[in-house]
């Protein structure tokens, strides 16, 4: 569905309440007018954990076209997808937060940070360089092309997985996502950085970790089931690969008694490289000029692929 049929001024409706006054703003400065869901042609949706009241939503917003979900990631929403409707996603929204991280965690996890830091006294030296490293990243999205640029001074080989295989700048080698354990053995940092999808959930397991590097280290900035948790702990245990930098994990959040908390070859953050403090400008921004485009019938940012749902 295209949306050169809205309004020059949109009649936006706000999910799942009203309440939020940064994405009101949003709404407004990008030229929408604020209205209720039996009024509204288009839903910016802001509680990522509330697919059910998005159901009841579209139920109640007969003429809505499109829906602006807040996350790129909206696992928690493909069963709601249709045809009927536009759907955007945060998708590239908060690229360059979470590439950061990621390069903040292999380069710590490389560098043995976690272990000298749990030390606690005067210990050898140990680590690897990423400079001049091998780096593949699985997925080929907006985290992965911030990532590829961070990772310019450090002159790595880059490797990238990705469902369309196309040129990118920066990057050595392109491979489609049925070749990704290709991009596993002979590098030195692999990263995630993919959606969510039946196809990719628990894709790192006992086999894949067992073509790593043993000194390799996995960073996973997507969803935590992209990897076997277990198979992930016994490889950190055994020294199948050298370590893990995890921003999501399975389960998530990850209890206070789970033995990957024990290990000094493991990283973990709570899910925090793309923090509130960063993500309310940054999906401010973003709603202001997907309302600014649907009013002017332009192409919006962010689709989401309905049928691959994501």
């Amino acid at each position: 569905m295209s949306p050169a049929t809205a309004s020059a001024s949109p009649r936006i409706a706000l999910g799942p309440d009203a309440g939020v006054p940064w994405l009101a703003d949003a709404i407004e400065r990008g030229g929408g007018r604020l209205v209720p869901l039996a009024e509204c042609e288009a839903i910016v949706w802001a509680d990522a954990k509330a697919p059910e009241r998005l159901a009841e939503a579209l139920d109640a917003a007969r003429d809505a076209r499109w829906v602006q979900l807040p996350f790129a990631g909206i696992e928690n929403f493909v069963h709601l997808l249709d045809h009927d409707h536009l759907w955007t996603c945060g998708k590239g929204v908060y690229a360059e937060p979470v590439a950061e991280m990621a390069l903040a965690l292999g380069v710590a996890g490389l560098r043995g940070l976690g272990a000298y830091a749990r030390a606690g006294r005067w210990t050898g030296p140990r680590g690897h360089n990423l400079l001049g490293g091998r780096v593949s990243i699985l997925g080929g999205g907006g985290i992965t092309e911030s990532l590829v640029r961070l990772l310019q001074p450090w002159d790595c080989t880059i490797t990238v997985v990705r469902r369309q295989v196309q040129d990118m700048t920066g990057v050595d080698r392109v491979l489609p996502d049925d070749r990704f354990g290709e991009a596993l053995p002979g590098a030195d940092l692999v990263v995630l950085a993919l959606p969510l999808t039946p196809g990719t959930e628990a894709m790192i397991g006992a086999a894949e970790l067992a073509t790593m590097e043993s000194h390799a280290w996995l960073v996973n900035v997507a969803r935590g089931r992209h990897i076997v948790t277990d198979d992930l702990v016994a490889a950190l245990e055994s020294g199948v690969i050298g370590g893990a930098g995890l921003d999501v994990t399975d389960p998530e959040p990850l209890p206070a008694d789970h033995r990957l908390w024990t290990l000094e070859n493991c990283l973990i953050t709570p899910h925090v490289g793309n923090t509130p403090e960063m993500a309310v400008p940054l999906l401010a921004a973003r709603v202001a000029e997907n309302v600014r485009r649907f009013g002017a019938g332009e192409p919006l940012i962010g689709p989401v692929d309905v049928d691959a749902g994501y």
